[in-house]
């Protein structure tokens, strides 16, 4: 594990609930600015549009597309795409999104 790995499963329910908290505030503030049923459904359609192309990039990239590659992150992903490929992780050890 590289130095600053957040490692206590506390810590890391806390984090995924916080993020979760940030957006469905994030939401909520949205909808109440301009309140509609097109909102709610674009709004819901975007996250869940964005949920699947995460999923796309650490998933099904790394499971069934190039096995043997782990990204760090997102901009990793991107190099990835544009076929500017970075080190592979070191054996032995994995990146986790």
């Amino acid at each position: 594990m590289a130095k600053g790995d957040l490692t206590s499963p506390l810590a890391i329910k806390v984090k995924g609930g916080l993020f979760l908290l940030t957006g469905l505030l994030a939401s909520a503030l949205l909808l109440a600015d301009a309140p509609s049923l097109r909102n709610a459904a674009l709004l819901a359609i975007a996250v869940w549009s964005f949920c699947r192309s995460y999923y796309f990039a650490f998933y099904v990239i790394e499971h069934y597309v190039d096995p043997g590659y782990r990204f760090a992150g997102l901009i990793d992903f991107a190099r990835y795409m544009l076929g500017r490929r970075a080190k592979p992780t070191e054996p032995g050890r994995e990146s986790k999104p």
